[in-house]
């Protein structure tokens, strides 16, 4: 078996506030296969914007990490200066679409000149250069390639995504992180955007994608694996047809039901919310950190923490509802 892509062990990173160290990656554990699309689901605020940060080797403060190590294709990118990230690994092994990236372009530049400058942090490509990578990639993946030539304002909120998508594979990284891709996007541009991913996988454009979101269904179109993260913990994880067809995890449950599907099981049952809302990472409750949520939990939820424990080849789920002596 091929080694994997990469691997995160152990990860812990906490904020550093005035009012106490905030636990946004507290023990986390994640793989991601070559050729894979990996999933990582879970509300706002459960820490999945840190992880991808501190998979990237992009701690600053406040956020400082606390331990655990990160191999990418072999390099312990923790353990490298922040300019051997920036020249090795940036751009060329991992490249990042970050939340709310529609919001980040300059409004006063064109599409050509933010991509000009960002190329150049890694090679001293020339102009004819940098036009003749965005000619080839923008022709592999179907987008207009005068759209280059505009500014961001003169471009649908759709087409910008796709744009910052193909924008980020131009020196051929190995690993793309997308960040919560299709927020804001409607049904049909959602659509679009997961095709032009799977796209750029399938033409082994780039090897492997991390795809974090809060909705789960979504997962079910383009994901090989998931991770389900609450909390700054990662409590489920498998094949994605598992995990979203046979949820084990309560939250991971809860999950899926507060999202209409398209399945007719879905239409009976609606749309059940998810009741409270998840915990201060400053001070989390004891024990599960689920458990003041959870319709299941039991004594022990609320004073031991559930280890995830491996249900079958390649899934996990933290849960005592799976740790039979204990629960019993």
């Amino acid at each position: 078996m091929a080694e994997p892509l990469l691997i995160g062990l152990n990860l812990r990173a906490f904020y550093r506030l005035k009012m106490g160290g905030v636990r946004a990656v507290d023990g986390v554990d994640i793989t991601v296969p070559r050729g894979s699309i990996v999933g990582l689901a879970g509300e706002s605020g459960c820490g999945k914007t840190t992880l991808v940060n501190v998979l990237l080797a992009n701690v600053r403060p406040p956020l400082e990490l606390l331990g655990g190590s990160v191999l990418l294709d072999g390099l312990d990118v923790l353990k490298m200066s922040r300019d051997e990230v920036r020249k090795k690994v940036w751009g060329v092994k991992v490249s990042y679409v970050p939340q709310a990236a529609l919001n980040a372009l300059n409004p006063t530049k064109r599409i050509i000149d933010l991509i000009r400058d960002a190329v150049r942090q890694h090679t001293p490509a020339t102009d004819q250069e940098i036009v003749s990578m965005c000619k080839r990639r923008f022709e592999e993946l179907n987008l207009p390639f005068d759209s280059i030539y505009r500014y961001p304002h003169e471009l649908s909120g759709g087409m910008r995504q796709r744009v910052i998508i193909a924008t980020s594979t131009l020196l051929n990284p190995q690993l793309l992180f997308v960040d919560e891709p299709t927020s804001a996007l409607d049904v049909s541009t959602q659509k679009q955007v997961l095709r032009m991913l799977l796209d750029i996988k399938n033409d082994r454009i780039i090897d492997s994608i991390v795809f974090v979101t809060h909705e789960l269904p979504l997962l079910r179109q383009i994901a090989s694996h998931v991770y389900i993260m609450y909390a700054g913990k990662i409590v489920e994880y498998g094949p994605a047809e598992e995990i979203l067809l046979e949820p084990q995890h309560p939250y991971t449950k809860a999950l899926m039901y507060s999202v209409m599907t398209p399945e007719p099981e879905s239409r009976q049952r609606g749309i059940i919310s998810i009741p409270g809302e998840p915990p201060s990472l400053i001070s989390p409750p004891p024990g599960c950190r689920f458990h003041p949520r959870c319709p299941h939990a039991m004594d022990i939820c609320r004073t031991r923490e559930p280890a995830l424990v491996e249900l079958r080849s390649g899934s996990g789920v933290a849960c005592f509802l799976h740790h039979s002596k204990e629960a019993a």
